[in-house]
């Protein structure tokens, strides 16, 4: 399993108790969609490693006490902490049709009304503070925030993105 095939669910946040159980901290708007978990893979040295859990109970604040299977003392787990937690794309909930999640719009069309085709999708950055598309238009990257009003439609079947972009806003990119 690599990361192109997972979504990131959070990370650990600290060690619970003496018995081997971890505090994850889930980056989800929904965390009581993962309440029955299984598994989860952690990303260790560059790679995603699967662990099977004993439970994973959600708790206030978006967070979760987890117990992975035969790792039953705090010396087990300590280097655990700090570590992303991941799942696998199929893991995802099922959206309605005019839903998305953002890693699929990666590689879709961005059509603005006023100035048409701005390019393909090559990034999402997820901020604490805004969600941005980055787009590669006339060889600089331009940033689109991910707003109503700005985000008018996404066409997933067309594999598009219609924005109405806010006066100005291309040009701050362009000039030299």
């Amino acid at each position: 399993m690599n990361k192109e095939q997972c979504f990131q669910l959070g990370y650990v946040s600290k060690v619970h108790g003496l018995r081997g159980e971890i505090v994850v901290v889930l980056d989800v708007d929904f965390p009581e969609d993962y309440e029955d978990l299984e598994h989860i893979f952690l990303e260790r040295n560059g790679r995603l490693v699967p662990y099977f859990l004993e439970h994973f109970v959600l708790q206030a604040s978006n967070k979760a006490l987890a117990k992975i299977e035969e790792l039953d003392r705090i010396e087990q787990v300590e280097d655990l902490v700090g570590s992303e937690v991941y799942l696998p794309l199929s893991e995802l909930p099922e959206l309605d049709e005019d839903q998305y999640y953002f890693h699929e719009l990666i590689g879709f069309e961005v059509e603005d009304e006023v100035h048409g085709s701005l390019g393909q999708v090559q990034t999402i950055y997820d901020l604490d503070t805004q969600d941005l598309i980055g787009v590669i238009h006339q060889e600089k990257e331009v940033l689109i925030p991910i707003q109503d009003g700005i985000i008018i439609k996404v066409d997933k079947a067309a594999k598009k993105v219609f924005c109405r972009l806010p006066e100005g806003l291309l040009d701050i990119y362009l000039e030299d």
